[in-house]
């Protein structure tokens, strides 16, 4: 029961629960359920392989609630790109975008940076109580500078 990756959950549980961020707690808390009742050699593939996907359409879900629930119409959308600050955001949700698509790819092909960026992420959400869609956005920005340093460095 006790080996590394238990130990490592552990850890990251009381990482959580000093930082006071229950989304790592109830992360490790689930993983390590699903570990104690064996189901972690059947559900860990799934999550390993859909998981990303399965929490942006869970946070897509969430975003769209207002448009379901009749709180955000057409007008709403009509009255916003009269605000340069709804433009701003238009513009950055769509870089946010083209970012994260680099960043599946590079999460996928390189587990080296993979486990950088998920400590990263980790880190971010224990002690600055930032939000756990970091490796995906961060692995795309990685890509962006990646992409940058081997541009410069073929110049020079």
């Amino acid at each position: 029961m006790f080996n590394q990756s238990t130990i490592f959950l552990l850890i990251l549980f009381l990482l959580g629960y000093i930082g006071k961020n229950q989304s790592i707690m109830i992360a490790v808390y689930v993983l390590l359920g699903l570990q104690l009742f064996r189901l972690d050699d059947k559900v860990f593939p799934y999550l390993a392989d859909k998981g990303i996907s399965l929490g942006v359409t869970v946070i897509t879900i969430a975003v769209l609630v207002p448009i379901a629930t009749g709180d955000i119409g057409f007008q709403d959308l009509l009255a916003s790109v009269k605000s340069y600050y709804a433009w701003i955001a238009l513009a950055a949700g769509m870089f946010v975008a083209l970012i994260a698509k680099n960043g599946l790819d590079l999460l996928a092909n390189d587990p080296h940076l993979t486990t950088a960026l998920v400590m990263g992420t980790i880190l971010a959400v224990v002690f600055f109580h930032g939000v756990a869609v970091g490796p995906l956005i961060g692995a795309g920005i990685a890509y962006m500078v990646m992409k940058l340093v081997d541009f410069l460095l073929k110049m020079g």
